[in-house]
């Protein structure tokens, strides 16, 4: 097992009707922006329970924030914070209003020219607003971590950042706000907890059993809960338990002391910065073609995957390895997932444009061996078409 550091400030309130708790999180006398995205907050009820839980503190509101989070739009509410005198903020969405918030609230201590923050990946973040979030959608652990993605729609680019002074205060995690979710976006954030866990675990054995082994516990139960929470929206223990496993699955604990991948992460954003097509149907379709394409050096994992998440033990070393790759692929279609880049108007013709802009963004040397060169990447996209 690798050295590592391991530090998680964020408390986690989870359960039925924890957003009256927000009363003892937020600061009595702060002045609160709320950030979030579109209408479904207001008409499920949310902001309206949110409101409540925070008295008579000051609040103000900044709606319209995208899915896949534009630069622009963040800047604005740097605009308001400034304004009104904003103290303390409150994400309340997924994973698109918690990485915006992330980024408002480096942005609004930030000296500098804010888009440094993406460019440095957060180096130059030394400070940032207190924040806290009330999740809506079970997906990107963003609620946990310190991470944080934003698209900047006129550069055409997506880019990552993390920082330690971005982790959430608190979260709240109420399973019951899921019920009215999109079956899509249920999908979706399925499908991205489970890559968000491949990531950290399908590189190469270094003797940690313990993240191994909580890795595949969190692999099995998507794959077994996955569908049936797609299926029975308002099953409580269902959603309880894809909530917390999509938190667990990038808090940094299954992370901390094993080599990490996340090339399937850095391709996919390219595509979605091509034409906008949901993260989380971008890495459904480049992770089987670059397991198959990366089968040499994740051999031992792959083989382990295969027998350990999809219990997968007869026939030579190839055939198990086909055979687990092709139960992934498998798995996003029964969650209703494509998984081909012609499902989403993809040709192979844009390849080169997608590969121009991973050269741009300086994604040169992805994986765990950093190995996978901008060529590699065209031909995992290539195997994908």
């Amino acid at each position: 097992m690798n050295n590592f550091d391991f530090h998680n400030p964020t408390r986690i309130l989870f359960g039925k009707g924890r957003i009256a708790d927000l009363n003892a999180q937020v600061p009595n006398d702060a002045k609160v922006l709320i950030t979030y995205g579109g209408g479904s907050a207001e008409r499920t009820g949310v902001l309206a329970q949110v409101r409540k839980a925070l008295g008579d503190r000051t609040v103000v509101e900044f709606g319209g924030i995208e899915p896949n989070p534009r630069f622009a739009t963040a800047i604005k509410a740097v605009d308001v914070i400034a304004k009104n005198g904003i103290t303390f903020l409150l994400a309340v969405g997924g994973g698109s209003v918690i990485d915006a918030t992330k980024f408002i609230a480096a942005a609004a201590k930030f000296s500098g020219d804010p888009w440094e923050i993406l460019t440095s990946r957060g180096s130059v973040v030394k400070e940032a607003m207190p924040f806290g979030t009330v999740l809506t959608l079970p997906a990107t652990a963003s609620e946990m971590n310190s991470g944080s993605v934003i698209t900047h729609a006129e550069k055409g680019a997506k880019l990552p950042f993390m920082s330690p002074h971005c982790y959430p205060v608190f979260s709240v995690l109420d399973p019951e706000l899921t019920y009215t979710l999109p079956a899509r976006q249920i999908a979706n954030g399925v499908a991205d907890a489970f890559v968000h866990i491949i990531e950290q675990y399908l590189t190469y054995p270094v003797a940690a059993n313990v993240q191994d082994g909580f890795a595949e516990t969190l692999l099995r139960t998507l794959v077994d809960i996955g569908p049936k929470a797609i299926e029975a929206p308002e099953d409580y223990d269902l959603r309880a338990n894809l909530m917390w496993t999509a938190t667990l699955a990038l808090n940094g604990l299954i992370g901390a002391g094993v080599p990490q991948d996340w090339a399937s992460h850095m391709i996919g954003h390219e595509i979605t910065a091509f034409n906008d097509t949901d993260h989380a149907r971008t890495l459904a379709v480049v992770l089987p073609a670059l397991m198959n394409d990366q089968r040499g050096p994740k051999r031992e994992k792959l083989l382990q995957y295969g027998a350990n998440v999809w219990n997968i033990h007869e026939g030579d070393e190839d055939a198990r390895i086909d055979a687990a790759i092709d139960a992934t692929r498998d798995f996003f279609h029964a969650i209703g997932i494509k998984t081909r880049l012609s499902d989403y108007n993809v040709a192979a013709s844009d390849i080169d444009t997608i590969i121009g802009a991973l050269t741009d963004h300086g994604m040169t040397a992805l994986g765990e061996h950093g190995a996978i060169t901008p060529e590699v990447a065209r031909r995992i996209l290539e195997a994908a078409v």
